[in-house]
């Protein structure tokens, strides 16, 4: 009976996994692991106190029914007995592989969850709107305590801890579909008036500086770009900004929360920054849909912090901490 729920939930994770791999539909990696973490600890919990306890029981009784096997026959004169009962004990003992690959797992799967919902994620850049400051293919970590400790799955924030400043690299939710998880950095706070207008960034009313540094040649697109270092607020970071591709925001047929806090022209877009919400952009500011398209980042989007490069499979020399 057990092994065919077991093997059929098993069916179940490998249909869900192979759809999510195909592209069929989006996978909840947060959610998945809740679930493998509940049905493990159910099959650890059973095997500790209800199917453990029944083979060591039958065990038992094969010893015990062997240990008077032996006493009657040694009453009857008889010294040597045939047979060892060792290995039917072991067989008795041994858990079966449903209970292997669940109860067994159990361990390994919940610090996993623990770790991945409450310390740090790894997360793997899919795209080159981070260029030149995270390359596709990066593996990162993401601090998911440094912005509070939120519950998973839900990503209800339990306990504050510091808030996001201008300058960080994030990693949160895809407002338009929180299914999705995107990372960019954090342009504009809470009360702050955010333009973008002409290629050029202003908050407050001040010019984000910047200074030329060259070309940077990306090996995605196969093109250079020119490059600058550009400081918002205490980080100094490197973007790239190309004249030759403007990017067109949209006109004002754009929908989203609080839209009416942006101003789009043929200029660029000007926004006032929300309570509770977040001013998204990619360094590759012509080539990232970022919160000049699809609007703000409210707080309960937040996943974490991204600080640190733990590989590139194709640039050893990518991996350390990043600004």
């Amino acid at each position: 009976m057990m092994n065919a729920i077991t093997a059929a939930l098993g069916a179940a994770l490998a249909v869900y996994l192979g759809g999510w791999w195909l592209g069929y539909w989006l996978g909840n990696f947060s959610l998945l692991l809740f679930l493998l973490t509940l049905v493990t600890f159910a099959y650890w919990m059973a095997e500790r106190f209800y199917f453990k306890p029944q083979r060591e029981a039958a065990a038992a009784t094969l010893e015990q029914q062997d240990t008077a096997r032996r006493a009657e026959l040694a009453r009857m004169g008889i010294d040597k007995v045939d047979g060892d009962v060792t290995q039917a004990r072991e067989k008795l003992l041994m858990q079966p592989w449903w209970l292997d690959w669940t109860a067994g797992l159990f361990p390994v799967i919940v610090v996993v969850f623990l770790l991945r919902s409450f310390l740090f994620e790894p997360f793997k850049i899919p795209s080159g709107s981070m260029v030149p400051t995270l390359l596709v293919g990066d593996l990162i970590l993401v601090n998911k305590f440094h912005y509070g400790i939120r519950l998973p799955v839900i990503n209800k924030k339990i306990v504050a801890n510091q808030d996001p400043k201008r300058g960080d690299v994030m990693v949160f939710r895809y407002p338009p579909d929180p299914r999705m998880d995107y990372i960019k950095r954090v342009v504009g706070v809470p009360g702050d008036e955010v333009a973008y207008l002409n290629q050029k960034l202003t908050i407050n009313g001040q010019e984000v500086p910047e200074q030329a540094k060259g070309e940077y040649y990306d090996e995605d697109s196969l093109r250079y770009a020119p490059l600058f270092q550009e400081k918002l607020g205490d980080v100094e970071h490197r973007i790239l900004v190309d004249p030759r591709r403007q990017a067109f925001f949209g006109t004002d047929d754009k929908q989203f929360a609080f839209r009416e806090n942006c101003r789009y022209s043929a200029e660029g877009v000007v926004c006032k920054v929300p309570q509770g919400h977040y001013f998204m952009m990619g360094d590759n500011r012509d080539n990232s849909q970022d919160s000049r398209y699809w609007g703000f980042v409210p707080d309960e989007n937040i996943v974490g912090r991204a600080f640190f490069v733990w590989m590139n499979f194709g640039n050893l020399g990518r991996i350390g901490a990043f600004h």
